[in-house]
């Protein structure tokens, strides 16, 4: 177990060490698409274990060390493994989730999702969270907190009662009911009652493992109500589209936190006390990037903003010293808290950025001390990953802009060859930080530009939803017209330049070559939009023809009868460019059918394409062998059609 924690480290540093000495030519390109060889971490509540999903020899392990000693060395098998944590100093849940096929049901795949118990304490139950009850699946379908109760660990999981008769078993409905689980024994227990149909749930549960709020929403007509089980209602409104959220709760736990959006878009944060009274806004022009909540009780301890400034607010003063001198110290990097002790004496960090293809970090705080306990991809030496910036520019229509460039090492940023890679989403953003799929085109030869379009996440409300209605239109311009600014700042070559993309992004890499023309020389789609009719279409069946999902669709999309307009597939007799199609054949999220369709509308208008079709994966490229494919398949077609030299 060479690549990760202190145990090993020197290991892992002369690894690193002699790849630098020897680094002459770009790493092999399946150093970019492997896993990272640290896929996910967490520090246990006491502090002195880690348990870590890591990858060696090319195979996934769950390790757990107490103290440098190995408590656990195993294969999760062939799942997808999510998410690693401590439920207490003695057990690790680990999240992980398959593709199933399901019958009679609105899609034919879906993407389940299980929680796994891996005691560390002999007795304790093991196996799949709701595994020992005939009555409810196997799967988890929301997380609401683990709770300390009477001495014992209780999990608080959203489960999907089924009907017993004999051998045979059936669903009731997909509506979650929600269950205590004591962890120890894996035994269920039904907390809530399921929502009504046609209605969506959520709660918050107290320090004493009690359902302390619910919020109640109505698909039908968006209806909503936010109360206290025999107690008042707090609040109540409609919201035809359904942005409303349980937030956690207000410091100390005598109030809710709660987040509403306004018809302009615009999110709001309001506090009402748990016993009645008048809802307060708070937080009011404040852009939150992440929150910090205590996971013992639910209580809101502190908030991180968003923007090219953030800044980090706790309310205990020794956690904010604490978090402050954190990021301090990682300065120039994406620092990113994993994980900490409930008193911030110990926090796991990762970083990535210039010269850091993904490090993690033990940082003990009161030592003042930062250990690097694992390193991402240690083949890939520090003067070996691409230069990354954010460049600032402005659209057509004169709004603010920017995106994330990363330059191919040891070349002069000069009239180069240049790939605009859009992320998906397209409620998303990119940020300075190592990305294996730019960083491994530049490690070719090309700079690559990652535009924050109109309709990203990480700036204002406003800016998000500038990008409603705005598919194929000003939100393709956008990406465009950052290729434009890199030309005219003499960067890159606007004439040797492809556009590449996965989800939003394959739609917006397959929009740039028919929606548009005298752009790319070349387009990659990733499990890309093709058909925005289609994709309106088969997530309202999907969803049992939510009226919620309906409007929330029609705001972001706009009028379904425009759809055509922007749709690739209506314009395949225009692309002006050979394209790639790439897609998962388990994709729940854009479905396979999407590259079909697009596929079979070139072949019809006779241009030039390739469809690759990755047998049992999904839309997230989960799978090391597939990714790999994916990887080398698009950067054959690139370097034909837009070659570096």
């Amino acid at each position: 177990m060479r690549l990760i924690l202190a145990t090993v480290l020197p290991a892992v540093l002369l690894v690193a060490e002699a790849a630098s000495a020897a680094a002459v030519e770009p790493p092999p390109l399946d150093f970019y698409g492997e896993l990272p060889q640290v896929e996910d971490a967490a520090i246990s509540p006491d502090g002195h274990s880690i348990a870590s999903v890591v990858r060696t020899g090319g195979e996934r392990r769950v390790l757990v060390l107490k103290d440098g000693k190995t408590l656990l060395n195993a294969s999760p098998g062939t799942t997808k493994v999510r998410a690693i944590e401590w439920a207490d100093n003695d057990t690790v849940l680990l999240t992980n989730s398959a593709t199933v096929p399901l019958f009679g049901f609105m899609a034919e795949k879906y993407e389940m999702t299980g929680t796994i118990i891996l005691p560390m304490r002999a007795g304790n139950e093991s196996g799949m969270v709701f595994g020992k009850s005939k009555a409810i699946a196997k799967t988890t379908r929301g997380r609401y907190g683990i709770r300390t109760v009477d001495g014992r660990t209780v999990g608080y999981f959203g489960g999907i009662a089924l009907d017993v008769d004999g051998l045979n078993t059936r669903w009731r409905h997909g509506r979650a009911t929600l269950y205590a689980v004591d962890i120890a024994t894996n035994r269920p227990r039904v907390l809530a009652p399921p929502p009504g149909e046609e209605h969506y749930r959520d709660w918050l549960i107290d320090r004493g493992g009690n359902v302390a709020v619910i919020l109640d929403i109505s698909e039908t007509n968006g209806s909503w109500k936010i109360t206290v089980p025999k107690g008042p209602e707090l609040a109540r409104g409609v919201d035809p589209t359904g942005d409303v959220s349980l937030i956690s709760f207000g410091k100390g736990g005598s109030t809710v936190v709660y987040e509403i959006e306004d018809e302009d878009g615009t999110s709001h944060w309001y506090e009402v006390p748990l016993a009645g009274g008048e809802a307060k806004e708070i937080l009011g022009d404040v852009a939150i990037d992440r929150l910090f909540v205590d996971r013992s009780n639910g209580d809101m301890i502190g908030y991180r903003t968003a923007g090219e400034t953030p800044q980090t607010v706790m309310d205990n003063p020794v956690y904010q010293s604490a978090i402050s001198r954190i990021f301090k110290a990682f300065a120039g990097r994406e620092a990113h808290l994993i994980d900490w002790t409930p008193d911030f004496s110990n926090v796991l960090v990762r970083t990535t950025g210039n010269r850091d293809s993904g490090t993690w970090y033990l940082v003990d705080v009161r030592a003042k001390r930062a250990d690097p306990i694992g390193n991402e991809r240690p083949e890939i030496a520090p003067e070996q990953v691409g230069a990354i910036s954010t460049v600032g520019y402005k659209a057509q229509d004169g709004l603010d802009m920017d995106g994330i460039l990363t330059l191919p090492p040891g070349r002069e940023a000069k009239n180069l060859p240049v790939i605009l890679l859009p992320h998906g989403g397209p409620a998303a953003h990119d940020k300075a930080e190592f990305d294996w799929w730019a960083q491994a085109f530049a490690s070719r030869g090309y700079a690559v530009f990652q535009p924050n379009f109109r309709g990203s996440t990480g700036r204002t409300d406003a800016f998000r939803h500038a990008g409603d209605g705005q598919w194929g239109r000003k939100m393709q311009t956008d990406i465009s017209d950052g290729l434009a600014e890199l030309a005219r700042r003499g960067i890159v070559d606007p004439k040797r330049a492809c556009i590449v993309g996965a989800s939003y992004g394959g739609y917006a890499a397959l929009a740039g070559v028919t929606l548009q023309q005298g752009l790319y020389r070349c387009a990659v789609s990733v499990a890309g939009v093709a058909d925005l009719k289609l994709m309106y279409a088969t997530d309202i069946r999907e969803s049992g023809d939510s009226k919620m999902l309906t409007k929330s669709l029609r705001e972001q999309l706009g009028d379904p009868r425009l759809y055509d307009e922007v749709s690739p597939r209506r314009f395949a007799a225009r692309a002006d460019a050979p394209v790639l199609l790439i897609h998962g054949k388990d994709d729940t999220v854009v479905g396979y059918k999407q590259s079909l369709v697009m596929a079979d509308a070139l072949k019809d208008a006779g241009k030039p394409y390739e469809l690759v079709t990755l047998a049992g994966e999904d839309h997230w490229l989960s799978r090391e062998e597939t990714r790999k494919r994916m990887l080398s398949e698009a950067m054959r077609f690139v370097q034909k059609h837009n070659p570096a030299d």
